[in-house]
């Protein structure tokens, strides 16, 4: 499968910047202005990409309505983080095709892609290639996708995991220690991933303060999907900012 817009997108803003920033909206937790107007002020303030997604509740209607709505406020791509085969939209610009790499069920290592492939094709949405490993302690993804969590202190088992889904074909990379974890992963466990991969890695999950955003950028990932740090509490504006400015000052300095 050849590279498409979207993916293509992503490693030019990398290879300019050093670093990309995904703001991540669960359509769940807000309206859809509410979202859009996230959305909004992420593009002002350095977001490359809108992510999209939830573990539950982010389907359908909910969905559609607030993609069409965050698509009628900002340029930037709109990327759907898929919770299950029900959060896929026509409305989104491409879609993080998930292999599971930890979870105990093959539904979501296996049947769930082979159930949504045929949606995603119907839909034209940009399908990237992705392989996805839930670190500890996972919260609610780690919960539903029944994963074998990663151990925050075995980066060699991490490094390990990420080089066979760089083996078995994936095009980007995500490590994700569940939305709303008290902490991120430890420098040691990103550092080493990103010793055994060559594609792009994103890193999600606990990540609250600019200071931790520029660490995690320092330390070799190549994004942070950031978007529990943006529902709490008020000043969603200056948060974003200094998120923003974190991440592309850290990655100013590896180009």
């Amino acid at each position: 499968m050849k590279i498409g817009k979207i993916e293509k997108y992503i490693h030019d803003v990398i290879a300019k910047d050093g670093a990309i920033f995904l703001s991540l909206i669960d359509p769940d937790k807000q309206s859809a202005d509410e979202s859009a107007n996230i959305a909004k002020i992420s593009e002002e303030n350095g977001a490359d990409i809108i992510l999209v997604g939830g573990s539950i509740g982010a389907q359908g209607t909910v969905l559609d309505e607030t993609l069409k709505t965050i698509k009628d406020k900002v340029s930037i791509p709109i990327v759907l983080f898929p919770g299950n085969i029900g959060t896929l939209s026509p409305f989104a610009d491409a879609v993080y095709f998930m292999h599971l790499m930890n979870s105990k069920e093959v539904y979501w290592s296996t049947t769930a892609q082979i159930q949504a492939a045929p949606l995603v094709k119907k839909m034209n949405i940009e399908p990237i290639p992705t392989a996805y490993i839930v670190l500890e302690p996972g919260m609610a993804v780690g919960w539903i996708s029944n994963a074998n969590l990663m151990p925050r202190n075995r980066p060699d088992l991490a490094a390990a995991t990420a080089m066979a889904a760089e083996f078995l074909g994936a095009r980007l990379l995500v490590t994700d220690s569940g939305s709303g974890a008290p902490d991120p992963a430890p420098a040691k466990l990103i550092k080493a991933v990103r010793a055994a991969t060559t594609i792009p890695y994103f890193y999600g999950g606990g990540v609250r303060t600019a200071e931790q955003a520029y660490e995690i950028i320092k330390s070799g990932a190549d994004g942070i999907q950031i978007g529990t740090a943006f529902e709490i509490g008020n000043d969603t504006e200056a948060k974003i900012k200094k998120m923003g400015e974190a991440i592309k000052k850290a990655g100013s300095e590896k180009v």
